[in-house]
Order: C-alpha cells, then sequence, then structure tokens
C-alpha cells in the first residue's frame, strides 16, 4: 500500500563546498576535460559529469556549487570526483572538504484539484502568498520544516530550502492534515 509520502520525488539537490585553494579558472577550464568557461556569461567554471548525473560550479576562490543531482549522496560522488579531478591535475586540495547540502527541490502529489483560493484563506494570509495572475501556484512558507511548498490547483506541488529529504515528507504530512483539518482534501 503507498503512502502519500510515496509521491515525493527529488529533483535536485545543490551542495556546496570550500576546495580551500584559489583556483585560475581559465587554466583549469583548459585541463579539465569538459569544463565550459566564459566569464562574460558567468564567473566561474561548469563542469558537468554523466555519472552521477550533475553540475558543478567552480569559483576562483575555491568555493564549488554542485547541482543537478537527484539524491544526496549523488551530490557527495559527484563533488568526490571532481576532488580527484582537481587532484590529478596538480591541485592541492585537503581531504575530505566538507559538503553542506544547501537545498533540496522535490515533487508531490495530493492527487487531487485544489481550490487555492479557499486554501489561502484558510491557511492565513500571513504565510501564504497567492497571486494568480503573477504566477499559477500558491506560495506556503513552513516554519517547521523551514521550506518552501508550491501548490497548483491540479494537486501537484513542490517543496524547496529543506536540506534533509526528510523535511519534504514532513512538509507533504503537514499540508496533508492542515488541508484535511480544513476540510480542503476529500
Amino acid at each position: 500500500m503507498s503512502t502519500l509520502t510515496d509521491t515525493i520525488q527529488i529533483e535536485n539537490v545543490v551542495a556546496s563546498t570550500d576546495l580551500s585553494q584559489e583556483l585560475a579558472l581559465e587554466q583549469l577550464a583548459t585541463d579539465l576535460p569538459g569544463a565550459e568557461y566564459n566569464p562574460g556569461d558567468f564567473p566561474g567554471v561548469i563542469y558537468r559529469l554523466d555519472d552521477p548525473k550533475s553540475a558543478t560550479l567552480i569559483f576562483d576562490s575555491g568555493k564549488a556549487v554542485c547541482t543537478g543531482a537527484t539524491t544526496v549522496d549523488d551530490v557527495h560522488d559527484a563533488i568526490s570526483i571532481v576532488v580527484e579531478d582537481l587532484r590529478d591535475l596538480g591541485i592541492d586540495i585537503p581531504p575530505s572538504p566538507p559538503v553542506h547540502v544547501q537545498n533540496i527541490v522535490c515533487s508531490g502529489d495530493l492527487d487531487q484539484p485544489l481550490n487555492l483560493n479557499a486554501i489561502a484563506i484558510g491557511l492565513g494570509l500571513e504565510d501564504v502568498e497567492y497571486e494568480p495572475e503573477q504566477f499559477p501556484g500558491l506560495v506556503y512558507r513552513l516554519e517547521d520544516p523551514d521550506v518552501v511548498v508550491l501548490l497548483f490547483g491540479s494537486g501537484k506541488l513542490v517543496i524547496t530550502g529543506g536540506s534533509n529529504p526528510d523535511d519534504a515528507h514532513h512538509a507533504l504530512e503537514i499540508i496533508h492534515e492542515r488541508l484535511t483539518d480544513l476540510g480542503l482534501l476529500e
């Protein structure tokens, strides 16, 4: 039997690390196969991996941001691969730079259409942004977990801002409970 939180799917994990080393980006882009560097468009090197599928943005300060992975393990693996590739180029990076998950974006589904006008009123306007002329979704900010939930009339939702996959599951349970209590879910 499936549960409500079974509809949660991680779409993107964003994590950062500090390589503790200033980097010469032009040289890095030349030496790192497949790396892209267009300083007029973006101030960092973009280094894409196929496995795990991800892109790491590497800045001259030594800071790096990995995005596009769909699991926390994949983001850790991607950063490890990037670190090894940089070490192979002779760049001195300390062992196991810390990886900080910044944001996990998840999607989910309440499996029924939603009346966003009623939800905006029911949840209270202090925690909700709903301007259908500007954006077709309702923006609902939760404090615990500290996430933002985008609800759509189709019943689909996006949960962003969490740093742990459990944040999305917890948020979906809270949304379901609140909407049920308000009589807005069947």
